[in-house]
């Protein structure tokens, strides 16, 4: 996105709609991204609704101002420069779970996933059980099929409810929505908005389901950097690979550039020691990525989404 400044009259228009929801001006990033980093954008909204947020979202693309969709953050690095326009981040305000049926579950975009696997527990429906421990929310899951331990999150996806750009509430059926591994429509769709993913799940022993939660639970805590920012694994699977394995092999665990940090604990984690920029992690990557190529001949893929603008340069005319 480039760094072409956006009319202030344009952005309080649209904050000026959000009664009732929170809206904050060049407010960090870093405060709303798990890795802790992140340059200001322009405007950020917190919709305290669903209908705020479509709102927000319809009135960005009416007016021609970029408008840039995020959940919790987990899986964000946001660039030291910002985000141009407006952030619309689908957090509390739009969260809440109901059961639908006897075993389905029905949750808003913002419904953290701890929240709804805890759901699942206590409604004995069992198929949630690998995404203990995983960040984020409802809505991201869905962008990014979330996964761990051999299941998938769009596995489970029944249907989508999403908002459309031409005043729509629509149903999608969760097969037409081209899941595969950290990849769903909605990543290259920005003319639909996700509002509700109905779960299919099955009934389960509660004391079952239990167990197997805490032993994804346990395994997490032990091989993890928990005790740190980071935005999950860095880098995609590749086909019969193992990324920590990869780097571990190299000698990469504890590899640091700045404040960015190859995990001592999991090589697959870049970690934020405490100082880190968005610069010193895409850095770090890039370095990671040219290891790996020369060792191996495998071109590794971020998993991390990147978005928002490189810093400007003070010396430079743009950064005057």
């Amino acid at each position: 996105m480039g760094r072409e400044a956006i009319p202030g009259e344009l952005l309080r228009e649209i904050a000026s709609e959000m009664t009732g929801s929170r809206v904050l001006f060049s407010e960090p990033m870093a405060n709303h991204t798990s890795f802790r980093i992140g340059g200001p954008c322009d405007l950020l909204v917190l919709p305290n609704s669903p209908s705020a947020a479509v709102c927000a979202w319809r009135l960005c693309h009416e007016v021609s101002v970029p408008c840039t969709i995020v959940g919790n953050g987990t899986n964000l690095l946001v660039k030291d420069g910002g985000v141009r326009g407006c952030v619309i981040k689908i957090a509390p305000g739009m969260s809440g779970i109901d059961r639908s049926g006897e075993d389905r579950l029905l949750a808003r975009a913002g419904t953290p996933l701890n929240s709804l696997v805890n759901a699942s527990l206590e409604n004995e429906l069992s198929g949630l059980e690998f995404a203990v421990g995983i960040p984020g929310s409802a809505g991201g899951a869905v962008a990014m099929n979330a996964g761990a331990y051999n299941g998938a999150f769009g596995s489970l996806v029944e249907r989508v409810q999403v908002a459309t750009l031409g005043g729509d509430i629509l149903w999608l059926a969760g097969r037409g929505l081209d899941f595969s591994y950290r990849h769903s429509i909605f990543l290259f769709r920005d003319d639909l908005l996700i509002l509700q993913v109905e779960l299919l799940l099955s009934a389960g022993d509660k004391e079952g389901i239990r167990q197997v939660m805490q032993a994804h639970a346990a395994e997490r805590q032990r091989k993890q950097p928990l005790d740190k920012p980071s935005a999950g694994s860095a880098f995609r699977r590749p086909p019969g690979r193992y990324v920590g394995a990869m780097l571990e092999s190299l000698g990469l665990k504890g590899f640091s550039y700045g404040g960015a940090q190859v995990s001592p604990k999991h090589a697959g984690f870049i970690v934020n020691t405490g100082t880190a920029t968005a610069t010193d992690v895409l850095t770090l990557m890039e370095i990671v990525k040219e290891k790996v190529y020369q060792a191996f001949g495998v071109m590794l893929e971020p998993e991390i989404m990147v978005m928002g603008d490189d810093p400007v340069d003070a010396d430079s005319p743009a950064g005057t």
